[in-house]
């Protein structure tokens, strides 16, 4: 039996997680369960998995839950409150797997307290990769730590590349829905709202993630995740629409054969190849019908419309600071979207000058990276205020 940890445990990666542990309980062992403030699905979390310890970091949301499991007798749950707290506990807890699926730059010291600690780690906190790849494949390789990707490009790249030699890779070729605006004039991306923009056409995701996809910054993370994860050049790493998202990805050799993994548009599939990781097993979904498929289509991503692309391309070419405030402005700015203080088009400007404008270090440290994030957010607030003054 596999002893797990799940970072994230209430968001859409968490609880599909936990959805498939539930159907294979004879494999995992829930040790502990890591969630920022929503209580009411931890606790039932609690109840589903029994987890040995839960940690928490909203304080409100931790009375609220302390007084769920001290009203139970029959729950022996431990509860840890606080972000320091439950990063120590996560530095120290020994399991077999950790899932790191927090959204956000909050995922990088959860991901580097599971590597230092010696634990094996299922990524889908891209962010760790973009703001420190570096580091933390350095720190893997030092602690001798597994990290199994989640997203579904880099899972499906991850079993193309199964058996195959490094050497023999000719490019990798990293596929994308398009997002909601593919079609959409650039002239109109001016009237695009928050609500047009969590629509999206294939995927259920978190909204920060659907905003990603909708701007295709998250294609350009992916760009840069697939740099660290598989120690590949960044012109070697392609990016083509496939509306269709079938095709999760593909590998092309020198041969110039091409191996593509193929599927129903499910995280399911990836999160669960992860968690059993060498293993495919069994998931209740049904089967890619062949005959209803009636074509596969692929285009080049517009660079225009899509302007977080060539960022990102830019930022990795750059090294460095540069990838880390990319990926820190871009959240900066997403949240400002949602919040509906800036609109769509303004995300790609704003992450364009950030990067502009920030102090360049071509060998940060995690603090250095920390200081980013203060930096980043006062100056956008003070472009984002001088623009509306």
């Amino acid at each position: 039996m596999k002893s797990i940890g799940i970072l994230g445990s209430t968001g859409s990666i968490g609880t599909q997680a936990l959805e498939i542990v539930q159907n294979n309980n004879n494999n995992f062992l829930v040790d502990y369960l890591y969630s920022n403030s929503n209580y009411k699905i931890l606790y039932q979390q609690i109840l589903d998995f029994s987890p040995n310890y839960i940690c928490i970091n909203d304080y409100e949301s931790y009375k609220k839950i302390l007084e769920l499991v001290n009203s139970n007798s029959k729950i022996n749950t431990k509860i840890i409150f606080g972000v320091d707290d439950s990063l120590d506990f996560i530095a120290d807890r020994s399991v077999d797997l950790v899932l790191n699926a927090i959204v956000g730059i909050d995922g990088l010291k959860p991901t580097m307290n599971v590597i230092n600690n010696g634990m094996n780690l299922a990524l889908a906190n891209k962010e760790s990769l973009v703001l420190a790849g570096d580091i933390v494949t350095r720190s893997a390789k030092k602690h001798q730590v597994d990290i199994f990707p989640v997203d579904s490009e880099h899972s499906a790249i991850w079993q193309c590349l199964r058996g195959e030699n490094e050497e023999d890779i000719n490019k990798i070729i990293l596929t994308a829905s398009g997002g909601p605006f593919r079609k959409l004039k650039y002239e109109e991306f001016h009237n695009i709202t928050v609500e047009d923009a969590l629509n999206h056409p294939n995927w259920e995701m978190g909204n920060k993630i659907t905003i990603d996809s909708a701007t295709m910054m998250n294609k350009g993370f992916e760009v840069i995740e697939t740099y660290w994860l598989f120690d590949i050049r960044s012109d070697k790493i392609d990016i083509i629409v496939h509306p269709q998202s079938i095709i999760h990805s593909m590998v092309e050799f020198k041969d110039k054969s091409i191996k593509a993994q193929i599927g129903t548009p499910d995280m399911k599939v990836p999160i669960n190849y992860a968690l059993n990781y060498p293993n495919h097993t069994v998931l209740d979904m049904p089967s890619l019908d062949f005959s209803n498929i009636n074509k596969l289509t692929f285009e080049k991503p517009d660079l225009i419309k899509f302007k977080c692309i060539d960022l990102a391309y830019q930022a990795l070419k750059s090294g460095g600071t540069s990838t880390a405030v990319l990926n820190i402005s871009n959240d900066i700015a997403v949240n400002l979207f949602l919040s509906k203080k800036i609109k769509f088009i303004d995300i790609p400007l704003i992450i364009e000058k950030a990067i502009e404008k920030h102090q360049h270090k071509t060998n940060p440290t995690l603090d250095d990276i920390y200081n980013l994030m203060d930096w980043t957010n006062k100056y956008i607030t003070r472009e984002v205020a001088n623009a509306h003054n």
